[in-house]
């Protein structure tokens, strides 16, 4: 952030409406575009309404209470959320109904869900099971909860994390959610994502697999008639629709929100569909720090700074120190360190020491954890910050 605006609040430095570049922000910067977010907030909305499934986008991807309200405005169903820390921040920040795609264990953080149900009641938690030991581990911590938590069974497969690998297994753990005073059978989850790794035609029929099994599953419990069905990441949720659809089916897809310039682009089911794509709004800016030798440049962007386990930054354009810009495309990202990029500079690039190159990022849900505070951007001009919670 502009070392003048220390002592400033977060909403006194978006009022001022600074520039980029000139404003007193350091490189390197991952800003938000205004325009790509409102587009995919608009977009998954209205995707969901025509295929009549509900949403419950996963939390953990930004960590940002901001854009939790900012979903939640476009027609969310609920936040998602993994774990006991993440729970207490859309808590905190008053979402009213969590779903925790994960088995909930402690018993001291079952404690505070006790408290909190008591303390609100249009509070609705659900989460998942796979295990008789885990419903009765909640159960115990449980006891004498005002109202139930609702449970999901969730499915598995082979080799994958967690699920029950069974019917056998499913039936006792739902005994056993139904046997447990503090808790309410609601339903069966999953996560096809786990399962396929592209959009080949083989990584498309495992998901239609396994989302069929998690149907039939359904199907072969005993569930209430408001059950619920929940699965959908970010890259499979169009066939979440096609085989859970005419239930009560709930999306848990988080990456959309930022959509990105690799792994989901490559991926998202509305670029398969030819229907209107998300839009990348994630930019990581850098500036070039040094030309050491013909073809190369160093960035101030690194391991710290920017996302790598789903594929490097992609180099966009460069803005000259003169504010022009000019493509940056033929080249590319070839190694990170934690605080320098290497960047094989293309033919056709123009670069110097001093510019500032635009970077597209791959794979959003590890890179909102590296930054606290975020600029959103119309253009050049900073017209918001967004601040995480990890």
């Amino acid at each position: 952030m502009p070392a003048d605006a220390a002592g400033m609040t977060v909403a006194e430095l978006a009022a001022e409406r600074r520039n980029l570049f000139d404003g007193g922000f350091h490189p390197p910067l991952v800003v938000l575009d205004a325009g790509a977010l409102e587009h995919n907030l608009t977009t998954m909305r209205d995707w969901c309404e025509r295929r009549g499934v509900l949403f419950a986008p996963h939390g953990k991807t930004t960590m940002a209470p901001q854009l939790f309200a900012r979903q939640l405005e476009h027609g969310a169903w609920g936040i998602t959320v993994a774990n006991f820390a993440q729970l207490r921040v859309a808590r905190a920040f008053g979402v009213g109904r969590v779903m925790v795609a994960n088995q909930l264990l402690d018993a001291a953080g079952l404690r505070w869900v006790a408290a909190e149900l008591a303390r609100d009641p249009e509070f609705h938690l659900l989460c998942f099971a796979d295990s008789v030991r885990g419903v009765e581990l909640m159960a115990a911590a449980l006891d004498g909860a005002v109202r139930p938590v609702d449970i999901l069974v969730e499915l598995g497969a082979a080799g994958g994390r967690a699920g029950v690998r069974d019917v056998a297994t499913a039936e006792a753990v739902a005994g056993a959610v139904k046997a447990a005073p503090g808790l309410r059978l609601a339903g069966v989850a999953g996560y096809e994502g786990a399962i396929g790794h592209g959009a080949t035609p083989e990584s498309l029929a495992a998901v239609d697999r396994y989302l069929r099994d998690l149907r039939a599953l359904a199907d072969r419990l005993d569930l209430p008639e408001d059950a619920i069905l929940s699965a959908g990441g970010s890259a499979f949720f169009d066939q979440v629709a096609d085989v859970l659809g005419g239930t009560r089916t709930v999306l848990r897809s988080g990456a959309y929100i930022t959509h990105d310039d690799g792994f989901y682009r490559d991926i998202s089911p509305l670029r398969r569909a030819g229907d209107t794509p998300f839009r990348p709004a994630l930019h990581a800016w850098a500036q070039v720090t040094s030309r050491p030798e013909p073809g190369l440049a160093l960035l101030t962007l690194g391991r710290r700074d920017a996302s790598f386990d789903q594929g490097l930054p992609e180099p966009h354009a460069v803005r000259h120190v003169d504010g022009t810009r000019s493509p940056a495309t033929d080249s590319r990202v070839s190694a990170l360190n934690d605080q320098h990029a290497y960047l094989e500079v293309g033919p056709q690039t123009e670069l110097e020491v001093g510019d500032w190159v635009d970077c597209g990022l791959s794979h959003p849900c590890t890179v909102f954890d590296k930054w606290q505070l975020l600029p959103v951007v119309d253009g050049d001009t900073v017209v918001d910050l967004v601040r995480t919670w990890f």
